[in-house]
């Protein structure tokens, strides 16, 4: 196991060192399997020891899209392909500004009121990544309504 630690100065004595006992092990034994693997994932493995800024794992990115993922289904019954085009563009809308930090309740309400105004050379300024909330606090401090605010 020494040899893991020396990752720097000798980058290619790993994979002899796991070819070396691949030879020495049954390749259907499960540390056969794990040798096997490793090697098979040496490049990617080789890319993230290099680069310690990258994450082992891209679990961040699997919650980021989970609420995505778990309206897949939902698709199905939408009742049509263009009901399926607009709601796709309000999950993508709704998760996007999950994604950048901002409440989806205070982001669409924003946007459906301010997009019939908004000059269409900077509509990408409503997009949720660039969405600035309104200066005046009637709209954006409001909470979602409730069951006693309709009628």
């Amino acid at each position: 196991m020494q040899g893991w630690l020396l990752w720097g100065c000798c980058p290619g004595a790993h994979t002899e060192w796991l070819d070396r006992e691949s030879l020495k092990i049954l390749p259907s034994s499960p540390i056969g399997e794990a040798i096997r693997y490793a090697l098979g994932q040496w490049d990617a493995l080789r890319r993230y020891a290099e680069h310690g800024a990258a994450a082992i794992d891209n679990n961040a990115i699997e919650r980021a899209i989970r609420g995505i993922a778990i309206t897949r289904k939902n698709f199905m019954f939408v009742g049509s392909e263009e009901g399926g085009r607009w709601a796709a563009v309000a999950y993508s809308l709704i998760e996007s500004a999950k994604l950048n930090g901002i409440d989806p309740y205070h982001y669409i309400k924003d946007i459906l009121t301010r997009v019939w105004t908004h000059p269409q050379s900077r509509i990408k300024e409503l997009m949720p990544r660039l969405w600035k909330p309104p200066t005046s606090p009637n709209v954006a401090d409001r909470s979602p309504p409730t069951k006693e605010d309709t009628f």
